[in-house]
């Protein structure tokens, strides 16, 4: 399992990413609130949720392949 450290403490990856990616994904949800963008969907949880899973798999696949690209 990998681990970031933060100024002397050692943080999960996988939390740090879940970070990023709610704070990626409530922005996006503000600009698709505000675009009318939810109207076109049916269930606006569902909807947050996928986006939300999707963001985090991408932040990960993109830190992991920076991480080992280096190597």
């Amino acid at each position: 399992m990998q681990e970031i450290n933060i100024h002397g403490v050692f943080v999960p990856a996988a939390l740090v990413w879940a970070t990023v990616a709610f704070a990626l994904c409530s922005l996006l949800a503000r600009v698709l609130s505000r675009s009318g963008f939810y109207n076109f969907v049916w269930h606006r949880s569902l909807f947050d949720v996928s986006l939300f899973v999707i963001m985090w798999g991408t932040v990960a696949a993109i830190a992991y392949h920076i991480a080992f690209a280096e190597r």
